[in-house]
């Protein structure tokens, strides 16, 4: 074949170090265009992004060139890096160290992006610790909940 032809949609989690509150309102908004320009620049493609004050969600089509490791640590790094020299007063801001990250079928777009849109509204019944278990089991990934929390 003389091209390389894909769609690989993904589903990426991650918190604040210990899940602290510091995605505060008025950088919120800032933050995820701030995101979405970090993944453009990498040749990616952002299709959500949302959250509550201790994680965001993602749904992102990334290339088939590039690990999926790398655009979490270009992203995590510069966005952390870019909130500290924006906002001052949130310079102990921070992100955990792992993520958590899932396959999308193309037929569930809109169902993902829907749910990464209403965050604030699915969290008034469900943590983010529960919203992560359930993410895990939901896609039969292994885990020993002693090493998921920092």
């Amino acid at each position: 074949m003389a091209g390389t032809y894909s769609e690989i949609l993904l589903h990426v989690v991650f918190s604040t170090k210990n899940r602290a509150n510091l995605i505060k309102p008025e950088i919120q908004l800032r933050l995820y265009e701030y995101m979405g320009g970090i993944i453009r620049a990498e040749k990616g493609t952002t299709y959500a992004i949302g959250g509550t004050p201790d994680h965001v969600h993602l749904l992102i089509r990334w290339r088939t060139d590039e690990t999926v490791a790398t655009l979490l640590r270009n992203l995590k790094s510069n966005s952390s890096r870019w909130i500290k020299d924006t906002f001052p007063a949130f310079g102990d801001f921070a992100w955990q160290e792992g993520y958590g990250v899932f396959s999308v079928s193309h037929s569930q777009v809109e169902t993902v992006k829907h749910y990464i849109e209403n965050q604030e509204e699915h969290h008034r019944g469900r943590s983010f610790k529960e919203e992560f278990i359930r993410l895990l089991e939901v896609h039969d990934i292994e885990y020993d909940e002693r090493y998921i929390w920092e």
